[in-house]
């Protein structure tokens, strides 16, 4: 690593061994606070990179992490994989040059984030870095392909994009992918294991299929299409894997079970075999490794996170006096938070130093503030209270004895269960036939009670409070309310005159008024924790959204090159007659074209897709592969069942098994001690917001911080400004990572990773292949 500026004075740290600039003395520079931040903020997002503590280097690297960059990138990325839908074969057709003069741009982009990378970092640890040699070569390997392309088709020759699988390993590979690799890490640790009862789950197979071939082949049994049954080896290998699945049940038992009911013993028992045990035994070993391998992968990421705080403490702590243990001032802390995050406000800041120094020292020591990064994790919603205009213009009518009945009624929980009631019955009105002109008029009534609601609503609470900016349902019923209302009476006024009809206007509002009725779902206290569960865990989940398009991404540019072409889609109008076997002979009388399958082809990236979730949803999977394979060879079906094994089998079975491990942590675990002191902290300080009042709901799981609490005219509040903890909720996957974990982890280990290489002040990335 390059050396710190001379000038400044280096201090050994307590915690490693390690030297820290200006450890230890009590003036701080402006460098020191921003390599603190630094630290911090890595801490706070959990990013594990090696940078130099150079100024001029802390200062790139700021720039590094700044968000437009970092968007700008994933829009290049996004750039680059849709750079399929207008190259051959195309839904939308660009000249080639087109196409690459994008692609070049989108190298350039990302040559550009790596050259800024190297910039960052020592050059030994970047050429150590495994995902910086996979850019590397994904860039040289994507550059020789576009050439070798472009010179084959300026000379008339048939080419082939074989780079273009590799596409979405970018997106595996960029350094803020770090989930997406946790995710891949994963599935490559699990695999020794899935793989051992992969290889028991198919020697069942072939045991069965060579019983099956024993007992059927020599019957001259036929099946439907009237084709000998169970003669083949292979095929019948194919169909009892098919059978695991359940997409040919019960078919494919059919020509036995009717020649005798005995046969059926022989296809009960393979499905308590195959489908019962060893399926579950599949999701039980990879939930079993899963869990296991994620759990060490927290604990280092956790010990990561700790070190980058002790890098900092060390930076800002300063010597109290002889033989005291070294601390953080309030005054370097707070100029530290106002770095890190500088929309935070004075009493926020307060508040968290008030937990942190909770024996009011005006000083704390390393262990409080490590926890300083977990601190900034909690979601603290900023509630001020306002009084409401008409208090302030008509104080008299606002707070007489009927105003107040009114406002009690309207903040009662009888009011929200009424307009719940409400939207059913008009849900079923929505339902019924609309030609009927009591039902048509009464649209008119529920329009004229959901404007009341409304109004009603902005009288009771403060309008700043009801409208404030994460009080999602307020906009949501409002918005959807004065739509229905503005397009009802165009729809009238144009019905009355004799003009057309806006049926399609209509359609999205009476839609658009259907999804009110979550409003009744949030209501019920199980479906609540359910659909909050969802929300907390929702990145983790398109996480694995991600995870799912690299893969699907890989396969459909393989489907593309192996099967475009072969099967052809004719509209329903057109009379062409190769419209009734998809335009290839070979699929005459097949039940793929007599089907009418002819759309699920690989012709363009978007009918891939689509495809390949066909195929995740395994419904007549086995009749789409069949149909690949009768117009190129049987050997095409290794494509659809490897697709079946990576897909369904493994990513599937990883999914569920975090999606199951996040609900135990929902249902189970209760508030961290840290979230549990900061509430304590805000109920002293007499700051805490009634819970009877801000009861949780869909609402606390979409706002983030700085709400309006409005005055009821019932409650009676001792500061302007409140606080309130958004119960269970996760700034980061990381943190809910370490929620699920936290009973396993120590809160005071500082171990740090054995790395013989470490001579600097930074780091090591935890290595997790070692695993």
């Amino acid at each position: 690593m390059m050396e710190v500026e001379k000038q400044t004075e280096k201090f050994p740290d307590p915690a490693g061994g390690k030297e820290i600039p200006n450890g230890g003395t009590a003036a701080k520079s402006k460098e020191d606070f921003d390599l603190a931040a630094v630290y911090v903020s890595d801490a706070q997002y959990n990013r594990n990179i090696y940078f130099d503590t150079s100024p001029q280097a802390v200062r790139l690297y700021l720039l590094y992490n700044h968000w437009l960059l970092q968007v700008f990138v994933y829009f290049s990325i996004l750039v680059d994989l849709s750079l399929a839908i207008f190259e051959e074969p195309a839904v939308v057709s660009l000249p080639i040059w087109a196409t690459m003069v994008v692609e070049l741009l989108c190298l350039l982009v990302f040559t550009t984030r790596l050259v800024h990378y190297a910039k960052v970092i020592p050059q030994d640890k970047f050429w150590k870095d495994p995902k910086n040699i996979c850019i590397i070569t994904i860039l040289l390997l994507t550059l020789v392909d576009m050439i070798i392309y472009g010179g084959l088709k300026a000379a008339g020759c048939y080419g082939v994009r074989w780079s273009r699988v590799l596409r979405p390993l970018l997106l595996v590979n960029v350094t803020e992918g770090r989930q997406l690799r946790r995710a891949f890490r994963s599935i490559r640790n699990a695999l020794p294991q899935i793989f051992y009862v992969f290889l028991l789950f198919m020697f069942s197979i072939l045991m069965f299929s060579l019983m099956a071939l024993k007992l059927f082949g020599k019957r001259g049994l036929k099946t439907n299409e009237g084709t000998l049954y169970f003669t083949n080896y292979l095929e019948i290998v194919f169909d009892l894997y098919v059978l695991v699945t359940t997409a040919n049940s019960p078919d494919v038992m059919m020509p036995a079970y009717n020649t005798s009911f005995i046969f059926a013993v022989f296809f009960i028992l393979y499905i308590l075999i195959n489908i019962y045990i060893f399926m579950s035994v599949f999701l039980a070993v990879v939930y079993n490794n899963y869990k296991k391998y994620l759990k060490e992968e927290v604990r280092q990421l956790v010990r990561a996170k700790r070190h980058k705080m002790v890098r900092a403490f060390a930076v800002l702590q300063e010597q109290r006096e002889e033989g005291a243990e070294p601390a953080v001032s309030q005054a370097c802390w707070n100029q530290l938070v106002r770095l890190v995050q500088p929309d935070m406000s004075n009493a926020h800041r307060e508040l968290l130093w008030s937990v942190s120094d909770d024996k009011n020292h005006g000083w704390i020591g390393k262990v409080a503030f490590v926890q300083l990064a977990d601190l900034l994790n909690i979601q603290v919603i900023t509630m001020k209270s306002r009084p409401h205009p008409l208090q302030n213009f008509c104080p008299a009518l606002y707070l007489s004895p009927p105003s107040r009945l009114l406002c009690r009624l309207v903040q009662h929980r009888v009011f929200v269960i009424v307009y719940d009631l409400i939207i059913l019955v008009n849900a079923v009105f929505i339902g019924l036939d609309e030609e009927d002109p009591m039902i048509s008029n009464s649209e008119w009534v529920f329009l004229a009670l959901y404007m009341l609601e409304i109004l009603l609503k902005l009288y009771a609470f403060e309008p700043r409070a009801f409208f404030s900016r994460h009080n999602f349902w307020n906009w949501f019923d409002t918005l959807i309310v004065i739509s229905a209302l503005i397009a009802t009476i165009i729809n009238s006024a144009m019905k009355s005159s004799g003009g057309y009809t806006s049926r399609q206007i209509l359609d999205i509002v009476f839609i658009l008024r259907v999804l009110r009725l979550i409003r009744v779902v949030d209501s019920i206290k199980r479906f609540r924790i359910i659909i909050n569960t969802l929300i907390r865990i929702g990145p983790t989940i398109l996480t694995f959204g991600q995870l799912i398009i690299v893969i699907y991404y890989i396969f459909a540019m393989v489907g593309m090159e192996l099967f475009k072409g072969k099967i052809r889609f004719f509209e329903a109008d057109s009379s062409d007659p190769a419209k009734a076997y998809c335009g290839n002979p070979l699929l005459k009388d097949s039940t793929f074209a007599k089907l009418n399958y002819c759309k699920n082809n690989f012709n363009n990236v978007v009918s891939s897709f689509i495809l390949l979730v066909e195929l995740t949803m395994v419904n007549q999977w086995h009749v789409l592969s069949s149909g690949f394979a009768i117009v190129t060879h049987m050997s095409a079906r290794i494509f659809f069942v490897l697709f079946h094994i990576v897909v369904v089998i493994i990513i599937i079975n990883i999914f569920v098994a975090f999606v199951l491990e996040a609900f135990f942590v929902e249902y189970s675990v209760e508030k961290s001690d840290l979230q549990t002191s900061l509430e304590k902290k805000i109920e002293e300080l007499e700051l805490a917001v009634a819970q009877e009042q801000l009861e949780e709901n869909l609402v606390d799981a979409m706002e983030t911080i700085d709400n309006d609490l409005g005055t009821g005219q019932s409650s009676k509040r001792k500061s302007t400004l409140m606080f309130k903890i958004a119960s269970k909720r996760y700034r980061t996957v990381d943190a809910l990572l370490q929620r699920m974990f936290e009973a396993d982890l120590d809160p005071e280990d500082f171990t740090e990773n054995e790395d013989p290489d470490a001579s600097n002040t930074n780091f090591p990335n935890p290595i997790f292949g070692s695993v």
